[in-house]
């Protein structure tokens, strides 16, 4: 018997996040672990007069690919992956892995290649989303692994992870328009300025946001979500940055990480946990030591880090910072074949500060 709220969830990622239309080719792309949720998704795609194609991968198939994998391996590209990517309208992918440090071990400079055969079509995914060709959305089907990273058991983990997707709400198709107006005001406030400044312990940081769009995300393509977000002119980010919420980045822990900018290009990386793996990512291209985006957290039902970034970027009173490339409807020009996000915590003793005036400070809006 399915849990009511992979039921609602599902309504929500079809019927309000991606919006499936008849007649419209929907990959739903997912990992064993998530059978319950994909279903859902592949039951409401078909009632919604689409055509599903179902993509899963099998619990332990990523360890064996890298340990298996030579050179021209990791460079192939599956035909049927660029068909979908060039075809489909939708795409609904499902994180659920059942032990999130199972690539620990894989040597970074193996994940970089493979970030580097793939980037083009990260770029490519990018620009038809952007043009409004392609929707798209990212969820998690939530697992021991992901509980035991948040520190909760598996009961505790999925009471907090739907209800920061909203799938408890009695009426889930229409819970992230009525929870987003505040996101939506915020981004309109801070667009049309000229620079942001962050301070925190280990931090003072400026940016340039001249120019640039900030998006409001209300559950379109993340869910769950609750952030603003923008590029950050290439070369104008100054300073130093400490990125407090550890992550699982490329199935290893990444602890610690303090980035120092000059002239917009990270100078200097250093990390508590990960520090291998993090230069490795930052060595991947040109502009993978480039900012693409800066965003701004309003997810104030997401309120501990979980090392999980698509729900700790989330979290009211954070900031979250990737390096790699933009997306292209914020004005981020931007290019790389990495897009990595850490997140920075203004909740004791943080402010960040537009054209010098406070909008955020101790992780409360004050504007």
């Amino acid at each position: 018997m399915r849990d009511p709220r992979a039921e609602r969830l599902a309504k929500i990622l079809v019927g309000y996040s991606t919006e499936v239309k008849e007649g419209e080719v929907v990959s739903i792309d997912g990992e064993s672990a998530a059978a319950p949720l994909l279903l859902a998704v592949y039951e409401e795609v078909l009632k919604a007069g689409a055509h599903p194609i179902m993509n899963v991968s099998l619990e332990g198939q990523g360890a064996l690919y890298y340990k298996h994998a030579d050179d021209a391996q990791l460079d192939w590209i599956a035909p049927t992956s660029e068909w979908l990517l060039d075809n489909v309208d939708v795409r609904i992918a499902v994180g659920a892995s059942t032990n999130t440090r199972e690539l620990s071990g894989v040597p970074p400079q193996r994940q970089t290649r493979r970030q580097q055969a793939t980037g083009e079509l990260l770029g490519r995914a990018m620009e038809r989303s952007a043009r409004g060709e392609f929707r798209w959305c990212y969820t998690l089907f939530p697992t021991n692994a992901y509980a035991a990273e948040a520190e909760m058991s598996l009961a505790d983990y999925e009471d907090f992870y739907y209800g920061a997707c909203l799938a408890d709400d009695e009426d889930p198709l229409t819970a992230w328009q009525r929870a987003s107006e505040e996101t939506k005001r915020l981004a309109e406030w801070i667009e049309g300025h000229e620079e942001v400044r962050v301070t925190a312990p280990g931090t003072e940081i400026k940016l340039g946001i001249a120019g640039r769009k900030f998006i409001p995300c209300d559950g379109r393509h993340n869910m769950p979500d609750g952030e603003f977000f923008t590029g950050p002119v290439e070369d104008s980010v100054e300073g130093e940055v400490s990125f407090h919420l550890p992550a699982t980045i490329g199935g290893r822990e990444v602890a610690g990480v303090r980035l120092r900018f000059e002239a917009g290009r990270v100078v200097d990386a250093s990390a508590e946990r990960g520090e291998e793996f993090l230069v490795e990512l930052l060595d991947t291209d040109d502009g993978a030591r480039r900012l693409g985006e800066l965003g701004i957290g309003t997810n104030y039902a997401i309120d501990r880090g979980t090392r999980e970034v698509l729900l700790d970027e989330k979290l009211g009173g954070t900031v979250h910072m990737a390096v790699g490339r933009s997306y292209p409807e914020s004005g981020g020009v931007n290019e790389s074949a990495v897009h990595t996000d850490l997140v920075c915590d203004l909740r004791l003793g943080g402010k960040l500060e537009v054209d010098g005036e406070v909008m955020q400070e101790d992780g409360k809006f004050v504007i």
